[in-house]
């Protein structure tokens, strides 16, 4: 860990307008990142789910649940998926009427060939930090998106 001078206290005020800086940032770089793997950023995040899922494939109802779009507009980014390479369909093999999304090994690679230089500049962020504050800033992502998705569903309730 990188000796780091006392950090300044700071209100609920400046770290949401620090978050806010970090939130517009990630939507912009998220959207470059796509663009250069020659996707929408709805597509890069439904193939990030994939990735995240490892051996255990999802199922197109999965992605729709984790995206909050419907059945039918996973159809459509599952086909877009599937025709750049990114993912292939498998029969599930305990429901034949669904199926599961695998990755395709060589787009996970192109994928982790652009984010793992970012993700190499975190890792060197992160070690500025002590084991008990990574601890409240996991626990606080992990809060966050957990209030962030109750309010999305919360906006879609008539």
């Amino acid at each position: 860990m990188t000796a780091q001078p006392p950090r300044p206290p700071a209100t609920p005020a400046q770290a949401l307008s620090a978050m806010d800086d970090l939130i517009a940032a990630s939507l912009v770089g998220q959207q470059e990142m796509a663009q250069r793997l020659g996707l929408n950023v709805t597509d890069l995040t439904c193939f990030g789910y994939v990735i995240q899922a490892g051996e255990d494939l999802l199922t197109a109802g999965d992605l729709a649940t984790r995206v909050h779009v419907t059945t039918g507009a996973v159809t459509g980014i599952l086909n877009r998926l599937e025709r750049a390479g990114y993912v292939t369909r498998r029969p599930d093999p305990r429901d034949r009427r669904r199926v599961r999304v695998a990755a395709e090994p060589a787009a996970v690679a192109r994928v982790h060939a652009l984010y793992e230089p970012y993700y190499a500049r975190l890792h060197t962020l992160f070690a500025d930090y002590s084991p008990a504050e990574t601890a409240v800033l996991t626990d606080w992502f992990t809060r966050a998106t957990t209030l962030a998705n109750a309010y999305r569903e919360e906006l879609r309730e008539p």
